[in-house]
């Protein structure tokens, strides 16, 4: 099935990722990966496949603005993002350096996926993963305009040109057991912009086959629960990982302005699924040291199986 909103082949970190990349218009967007279970065998029985861990992440931009530049903030990231060791973490804000930096603290076991949006910045809806339990499969990028194609493009007032980058991934633990996840950043500034933004997502989740286990990350700008962004992606079938999580952990704002956390305060950092994966359990990570934050959001987590 051809797409005429994605930028496919867009910059990623690897060669390897650049021609995946170029390879993903061959592979049909819809329905399962062909043969996927013969190449790595049966599926184990849920029970035996370890959850899946998810974070999503708005970093905040690296700077040299104290006293939250990024070279003090890098060690606690490290710090958190080695204990937390999501499997994806879907982020926002980062620029290339801090991309490179996180991936660097990560360790040779991660990766990532992403390309700048353009208009001068060149922050990316960057994606990370654990290469030892995913492998992705077909990513591309499209841009939250009526141009989705036009790099940098912004038709909807946006206050700076949004995006979104999805992944397809093979769960290696899981017999190749296929997902796909979604990430994006939608305006600060335009509640227009982010209404667009949402029906354009719906549209292209509607491209993938329903089958298809599917997760939104990123940082909507908006409150959960109380948006009609939040409304129309919930509307689409999709479901809220923190309500529909087995557990959680104690409610906190994701946005907290380096001023620490806000108990039972506002989600503006979600993590959405199809209604086929089930949640384990959901938190938002508070980890900080010597009173500095890695940034001012708070990453939203889930443990997660997908079926």
């Amino acid at each position: 099935m051809a797409d005429d909103g994605g930028e496919a082949g867009g910059p990623t970190r690897r060669a390897g990722l650049r021609t995946l990349a170029a390879a993903a218009l061959a592979v049909p967007l819809l329905g399962a990966l062909p043969g996927s279970g013969a190449r790595q065998g049966r599926v184990r029985s849920a029970a035996a496949v370890p959850a899946v861990t998810v974070m999503t992440f708005n970093l905040r931009f690296a700077s040299d603005k104290r006293p939250n530049s990024w070279a003090q903030r890098r060690p606690v990231m490290r710090d958190l993002l080695r204990a937390a060791a999501p499997h994806v973490m879907g982020t926002q804000e980062g620029v290339p350096p801090q991309l490179a930096d996180i991936e660097s603290d990560l360790g040779p076991h991660y990766d990532r996926i992403g390309t700048g949006r353009g208009g001068g910045d060149e922050e990316s809806m960057a994606v990370f993963f654990d290469t030892r339990r995913l492998e992705p499969v077909a990513h591309e990028h499209f841009w939250l305009s009526d141009t989705p194609r036009v790099r940098g493009s912004n038709t909807w007032g946006a206050k700076y040109p949004r995006m979104v980058t999805w992944v397809r991934f093979r769960d290696l633990a899981a017999g190749g057991r296929p997902f796909c996840v979604l990430n994006t950043h939608l305006d600060n500034g335009s509640s227009y912009a982010r209404e667009r933004a949402a029906e354009m997502i719906v549209a292209r989740l509607g491209r993938f086959a329903a089958d298809l286990p599917v997760l939104v990350t990123g940082d909507f700008n908006t409150i959960a629960h109380h948006s009609p962004v939040y409304d129309r992606l919930l509307a689409s079938g999709l479901v809220d990982t923190w309500d529909t999580a087995a557990r959680r952990g104690p409610a906190f704002a994701t946005y907290h302005a380096f001023r620490g956390p806000v108990p039972d305060g506002d989600r503006i950092d979600w993590i959405l699924a199809s209604p086929q994966v089930r949640v384990e359990r959901a938190w938002v990570d508070t980890y900080h040291a010597g009173g500095q934050y890695p940034s001012d959001h708070l990453p939203a987590c889930v443990s997660l199986r997908v079926s």
